[in-house]
């Protein structure tokens, strides 16, 4: 059976109550503090407890509400017990407070939402001294502006709202200003950039879509959401437009952003497009990705042995976590059961099962907001994204790239790697400048050129025997850097890359040209500084418990998939041993050994020797699936290329479709992303966007 299949609502609530007895063992007597094995997270033993309660909490609030208040495991009166103790100043298991760590600030939004969405069989059986004790664990988020101007904004306005319903201290000024900060990081096509950076990951589905929709039926938000609901309702059905064709044919979530190690909490925003009954996907749909997803991890040890979440992906690999990680943040997981909140006769669990996106046949998309081309293949399941738009900071930035969000692709298929050195050295879906020190190039700051569908045509043969085209596409985006080495300073290595002194080695053009597994990847270099000594195109990175095979020259293996980078002849002759194999260890969630392919190249500028011919580099880049026990002559062949004059060059794909491309030219600027109207009306194309 296919990733998904055959989840029912029973089978996700045993799921969730095997979680929620699987940690009672870790619980303090009075269950203020639940706190899983492990050592301690980066704030502290008590914020660790703090945390397992608060997040498991969230699922025990969704099992509540769905049965409507049916309760056999008496989740009400054991988080009951919990909340007395915690919230009881003198009490020896009291909860950290919101004036004492900030990330008090974090978990006291799960308890607020839980109190609301669970009030007839918690709240309101409270004693008047616990609730009297509630309110005054949660009230110093009333004139706290030290929450970061980011998702955290959400966690004052939970706190604010629920706070507002049952009589207690509120500012509706910070409420309101928690808003339009929201509405500020809106994107186009329901997208949003959790801040002013280009910050587009997980956290755009499972905390800025996930709070609007939750928050507006809090008892305390009525007149404030009234005016917004059709708004949000609209951007979130239009992101999950998107957002469904990101889940792997085998369940996986795109491997890319911080926060990893919450796992199926990326089920969140297919849960929440049900809750609001979002118009433009069948609730038979969001049900299967959402299923899909924990499907996933369920079939790959998650949770543990113990009934446990550690922090990791598929086993436990503690290097995924933020420094800030501790054995309690994992159960943030629990968003991603958000659906058993809705009832048994609910449409999203009476609907017939629907497929995947991913399973009902290729797909090419454009991401605009993110800056990424999303190409999935029916026949390995894989999606990819290439990424021209996505590194977590803002167009010219100096700083190092984030592994996390800077690479030029990403899948749910592969991770990029993630060891130390993949902060200072990008090597995997990269294209940097070396000096003769081996010091790689950075790109985090590039200006997007755009992205659009290029024109992509099939010649076929008619019953008659005459010549016939086709229509196809592909996709085609690009961006410029300002590559700069970059003398990286000691921080936290989880969300932006590393900040630190930055030399410049050049200007660097980057065009992807994407259809089914393959991108062609067009570089071009300007203004090389005299430091760099050669240029290095970096494919995809496989993970194994094994090491990945070498295939033919420029192809590594596993018994899944194959990664090839192979240069193509608007490139050049490579110079000699030119492609390689980096091999990493530990560096990978995937597995313990991972291997790159690796194309060296010289750095060939415009004027150079060869004229206006060798102004760019070529190179076809390849995830593909594969058999089990396939031979490496069944790896898939590599596009070929033309160049009909000095502004444009064709590929011509396997099965015979050719596309035209423009290459950008010098003085060539940010273009318009493509899908938007100028102003005399027309859809810009690929042309007029490069």
């Amino acid at each position: 059976m296919s990733a998904g299949a055959g989840w029912d609502r029973d089978r996700w609530a045993a799921l969730a109550d095997h979680l929620l007895l699987s940690v009672r063992p870790y619980a303090s007597p009075d269950h203020a503090l639940v706190t899983p094995p492990g050592g301690p997270g980066g704030y502290g033993t008590a914020v660790d407890g703090l945390e397992g309660f608060a997040r498991t909490f969230l699922t025990a609030g969704f099992r509540l509400a769905g049965e409507r208040g049916a309760d056999p495991l008496d989740l009400a009166g054991w988080y009951a017990q919990g909340l007395a103790a915690g919230t009881d100043p003198h009490g020896p298991h009291r909860w950290v407070r919101l004036e004492e760590h900030g990330q008090a600030k974090v978990e006291a939004a799960s308890i607020a939402l839980v109190l609301d969405l669970t009030r007839p069989w918690i709240w309101d059986r409270l004693s008047p001294r616990v609730q009297e004790q509630v309110v005054d664990y949660l009230a110093p988020a009333v004139g706290d502006d030290t929450y970061p101007r980011i998702n955290w904004v959400w966690f004052r306005l939970v706190v604010q709202t629920f706070l507002r319903s049952v009589g207690g201290p509120h500012a509706l000024d910070e409420m309101r200003a928690d808003l339009a900060t929201h509405d500020s990081f809106a994107r186009v096509d329901g997208w949003l950039s959790d801040g002013a950076e280009r910050s587009f990951d997980h956290y755009v589905g499972w905390a800025l879509h996930l709070y609007p929709t939750l928050w507006a039926r809090m008892a305390g938000a009525t007149d404030l959401a009234a005016p917004r609901r059709e708004r949000d309702t609209a951007a979130l059905d239009r992101f999950l437009q998107d957002a469904v064709h990101l889940v792997g044919g085998d369940g996986s979530p795109l491997v890319q952003g911080r926060s990893l190690a919450y796992r199926f909490a990326a089920a969140a925003p297919f849960w929440v497009g049900a809750v609001a009954e979002v118009p433009s996907t069948p609730p038979a749909v969001l049900r299967r990705c959402a299923s899909a997803v924990v499907d996933h991890f369920v079939t790959r040890g998650v949770p543990d042995e113990r009934g446990l979440l550690t922090l990791g992906w598929h086993g436990a690999w503690p290097a995924l976590a933020q420094s800030y990680s501790g054995p309690g943040s994992p159960y943030w997981a629990s968003k991603g059961l958000l659906g058993l909140a809705l009832p048994a006769d609910h449409p999203v669990w009476t609907a017939a099962e629907a497929p995947l996106p991913a399973e009902a046949g290729d797909d090419l998309r454009r991401v605009r907001a993110a800056g990424w081309l999303v190409s999935g293949t029916a026949a390995d399941g894989v999606v990819r994204v290439v990424n021209h738009g996505t590194d977590y900071a803002v167009p010219g930035a100096t700083g190092g790239d984030s592994p996390l969000y800077a690479r030029l692709g990403y899948s749910t298929a592969t991770a990029p790697l993630l060891d130390e050195g993949a902060w200072t050295a990008p090597v995997d879906q990269s294209v940097v400048l070396v000096d003769a020190a081996g010091r790689r190039s950075h790109r985090t700051g590039f200006a997007v050129l755009g992205l659009d569908d290029a024109p992509t045509t099939t010649t076929t043969t008619t019953a008659d025997g005459s010549p016939a085209a086709v229509s196809a596409t592909a996709l085609v985006a690009g961006s410029r850097a300002a590559a700069h080495w970059v003398s990286a300073e000691p921080g936290p290595a989880h969300g932006s890359g590393l900040a630190g002194t930055a030399q410049g080695a050049g200007t660097v053009t980057t065009v992807s040209v994407v259809r089914g597994a393959w991108e062609v990847r067009l570089v071009r270099v300007e203004d090389a500084a005299p430091a760099a000594v050669a240029l290095e195109v970096g494919g995809w990175a496989l993970a194994d418990g094994t090491p990945p095979a070498e295939g033919p020259a420029g192809t590594v293996r596993t018994d899944r998939l194959v990664s090839a980078v192979v240069p193509l002849p608007l490139g050049g002759e490579c110079e000699q041993g030119g492609l390689r194999v980096e091999r990493r260890t530990d560096a990978s969630p995937l597995g313990t050994h991972a291997a790159v392919p690796v194309l060296r190249l010289p750095v060939t500028t415009p004027g150079a020797a060869g004229g206006a011919t060798a102004d760019w580099h070529a190179v076809a880049v390849a995830l593909v699936g594969r058999a089990p026990g396939s031979p490496t002559t069944d790896d898939p062949a590599a596009p070929r290329l033309d160049r009909p004059d000095h502004a444009h060059v064709q590929v011509t794909w396997d099965d015979g479709a050719r596309t035209r491309v423009r290459l950008p030219q010098d003085g060539d600027g940010a273009a318009v992303p493509s899908g938007e109207v100028g102003d005399d009306g027309r859809r810009r194309t690929v042309e007029e966007t490069r």
